[in-house]
């Protein structure tokens, strides 16, 4: 751990002396290579979610959780292969540095509305998200090494903080090269060391079936039907939070050429099906390690399953390794969280501050505010996931990731897809897009669930695949209806 946190530290000190200007400290200076982007996104991309929340859907519902490994694998080479070009290219036109900069200049904006619903959506979305990460960190300090909560929470945060602040993006990127490596290692290393220490390895999928049959149900224990379908929906659609996420999309502005994104993308798909895969194989062996058939897998492996893979290390790997999954665990929160901070660092300093509130202070002066605005951000993230700490002890690290990353989702890919793809796309039609895109997240989160006899399709179809669709159908509506109106006036 200690080498670790010396090697953030390292990469914090050698990025900041390349931070010249804003340009640099939000897109690296548009100058990353392919690796570099790739090994960025996939470990911004997989954050806590994958090594806790995935690993404990495996040991919960066993192979059925890969259906989530495969609705990622589809958002990620979509959004690679399809959408990054596309999206390179434009920004680049309008030298954009932010995803709000790339909207206002698409559709030559008239006034400041759509990039401030953009910055807005930005900070709540990526606080919550942020809060969730450093909940989890927290969670591993105290299940690995016996902290407090609270102390792990925090320890955690002063780190992420005093390595990327000074870095910006370029330290963002650089360590998720370093933190992406330990994720692959520690996900590589765990079910392999599994499957060599058993006597037959052949009697797993046995041992399996033995504990419940429906682990190795792809349709879940349900069997085919309309619920089953409805978990199975929801899963899938959690790639659609690829398809124009602006922590995801902000690697494509920033890597150097079109030629790298066409290597690039071979790297951030193999890393996406490895990664997913194997978190989920992860769980699938630890439920048959700790548990038999009378026994409540929550009980054991935790709320979610999600202690599954901190369990499974600790049983059966010499220290030494132990300690490389606590890096691996911290790895994938902290490449995370400084992904989102500098993106709603961005929003506040670069989209309200300097280009809605003082369009004429200079990018030098912008750098130090900004790094001052991360520390706020992050400051009030750790306050959040502390409150719900206390307030939900109940909670699971995946779900509380989920409702964030649905946010961000929810409000911009439709609007991000449209328009690639859409000459007839709107200002109003972008506006009305986002807006029902984020107000329809808490929507189906939290009240269409609670509707009697549906309400249970919706829990588990989950809130970002209902609000994509109404986003998109808002932003075709109103932009038809505009140019219907605009003809109308001439």
């Amino acid at each position: 751990m200690f080498i670790y946190f010396l090697v953030l530290f390292g990469i914090g000190y050698l990025a900041a002396g390349r931070v010249k200007d804003i340009k640099d400290y939000y897109v690296g200076g548009k100058k990353l290579g392919f690796w570099v982007a790739a090994f960025s996104s996939r470990a911004t991309g997989a954050s806590a979610w994958v090594l806790l929340g995935l690993t404990g859907m495996g040991a919960i519902f066993g192979v059925y959780a890969y259906w989530v490994a495969l609705g990622t694998l589809l958002g990620e080479a979509i959004s690679w292969f399809v959408m990054a070009k596309p999206f390179k290219k434009l920004t680049d036109r309008y030298d954009s540095i932010t995803v709000p900069d790339y909207l206002e200049s698409r559709f030559q904006a008239s006034s400041h509305w759509l990039r401030g619903i953009a910055a807005t959506a930005l900070s709540l979305f990526v606080m919550i998200y942020v809060s969730a990460q450093i909940d989890a960190t927290g969670t591993a300090f105290e299940t690995f090494l016996n902290w407090n909560y609270f102390t792990g929470a925090i320890f955690g945060f002063l780190i992420v903080v005093a390595y990327m602040a000074f870095g910006g993006f370029v330290a963002v990127a650089w360590s998720d090269v370093f933190q992406g490596s330990i994720m692959v290692i520690g996900l590589l290393i765990l079910p392999v060391y599994f499957l060599w220490s058993i006597e037959s390895p052949s009697e797993v999928i046995k041992g399996i079936e033995a504990l419940d049959p429906a682990l190795l149900n792809i349709w879940g224990e349900e069997g085919f039907t309309a619920l089953s379908v409805a978990k199975i929906t929801g899963f899938l659609m959690i790639g659609l939070g690829y398809l124009g996420s602006p922590q995801l999309f902000v690697r494509y502005m920033s890597i150097k050429s079109t030629a790298e994104i066409d290597r690039g993308k071979w790297v951030a798909i193999s890393l996406t099906l490895f990664m997913n895969v194997s978190a989920v194989t992860i769980g699938i062996l630890g439920r048959y390690h700790f548990t038999t058939s009378v026994d409540d897998p929550i009980a054991v492996l935790g709320n979610g399953g999600q202690n599954v893979l901190i369990l499974l290390v600790e049983e059966l790997l010499p220290d030494v390794l132990s300690g490389l999954y606590i890096a691996a665990i911290l790895a994938a929160i902290m490449s995370t969280i400084d992904s989102l901070l500098v993106l709603a660092s961005s929003a506040i300093a670069r989209d309200f501050y300097q280009k809605i509130l003082h369009p004429n202070i200079k990018d030098e002066k912008l750098s130090i505010f900004s790094r001052k605005v991360t520390f706020v951000i992050s400051l009030a993230a750790l306050v959040l996931a502390i409150a719900v700490a206390m307030i939900s002890p109940n909670r699971t690290i995946f779900w509380f990731v989920i409702f964030g990353w649905s946010g961000i989702a929810a409000t911009f890919c439709p609007v991000i897809l449209l328009s690639l793809f859409w000459k007839g796309f709107t200002e109003k039609g972008a506006i009305s897009a986002m807006l029902s895109g984020f107000l329809c997240v808490p929507l189906f989160k939290f009240v269409f669930p609670a509707i009697p006899t549906y309400g249970v399709y919706f829990q588990h179809i989950a809130e970002l695949f209902p609000s994509f669709i109404i986003s998109i159908l808002f932003g075709i509506i109103i932009s038809k209806s505009t140019k219907i109106n605009e003809k109308n006036h001439d």
